[in-house]
């Protein structure tokens, strides 16, 4: 098979997606689509699909059983530029390739992420990582907003002095805060970019990582539109199940009530109704 290339993926190549206040997503390049799929999983099934809808089975089908190795044969690089905090979240998913702008050979730009007033939420009592669903106090949030931009300002104004001093730019960039702006080039495959969207989309991961995954979906959709629709099937919005879950809906099935209680119980209602 020639090199593949996809309309659609064609008409957002090196168009910024944006994301919160100063960031972006864009695809670099990519290689591969939804036929590279189906081709490298003939190379161990024989001729098979021969038209679009049987292309769109056996995706589902290699995704539904994770015979997942066809989907690394597709590529995708991304230039993203994100703040920090994002960064350090985003660089968990350690199946990729990437190369950061380095503060100690660039003088960092005077870019900081400020939330808007409606996403500046109380620390969640269920949630030792998340924000409550509670409303804060209109004065509460434009304080926390101006706290943080006045913070930003002081302590860039601070860098920028020491730049103009001729110090170091590895040390004068150390009191910068973790809203300061970086970017970098990505490079995943398919199968480990699935991985990252299923976590990084979840309403349990923080809102702005949320916002680059969703970014980065409507990219990967563009690209490989029939393996995109079977991750939504079964990574997304399908859900798996442990043996006593199991048995616990065969028994509901059978007409009793649910046997499963405390923990468990709730564990296995969160994946029935995993966004209440």
């Amino acid at each position: 098979m020639a090199h593949i290339t996809v309309p659609e993926a064609e008409t957002i190549l090196d168009k910024e997606i944006t994301v919160l206040d100063h960031g972006f997503v864009r695809l670099v390049d990519y290689m591969g689509s939804d036929a590279r799929i189906v081709q490298t999983a003939r190379v161990s099934y024989g001729e098979g699909t021969k038209t679009l809808r049987e292309d769109a089975g056996l995706i589902d089908y290699l995704l539904r059983h994770e015979h997942t190795s066809p989907f690394e044969h597709v590529v995708f690089e991304f230039h993203a530029k994100m703040p920090i905090f994002v960064a350090r979240q985003w660089i968990r998913h350690r199946t990729a390739r990437l190369n950061e702008i380095s503060g100690r050979y660039s003088v960092i730009k005077d870019e900081f992420y400020v939330p808007e007033t409606h996403n500046i939420n109380f620390q969640s009592k269920d949630n030792k990582q998340g924000r409550a669903v509670d409303d804060v106090p209109p004065e509460l949030r434009e304080k926390v907003v101006e706290l943080l931009a006045r913070d930003q300002e002081t302590v860039y104004k601070n860098y920028e002095e020491m730049i103009d001093d001729d110090i170091a730019r590895e040390l004068a960039r150390i009191n910068l805060p973790l809203s300061t702006y970086t970017e970098w080039y990505w490079q995943m495959d398919l199968k480990n970019m699935f991985h990252f969207l299923r976590l990084r989309m979840d309403h349990h991961a923080q809102w702005e990582i949320q916002e680059y995954g969703r970014a980065m979906a409507q990219i990967v959709k563009a690209v490989c539109p029939l393996a995109y629709d079977s991750f939504e099937r079964h990574m997304v919005n399908g859900a798996r199940f442990s043996d006593h879950e199991l048995a616990a809906l065969r028994s509901m099935l059978e007409g009793h009530e649910n046997p499963l209680e405390g923990r468990r119980l709730k564990e296995f209602e969160q994946k029935l109704y995993p966004a209440e």
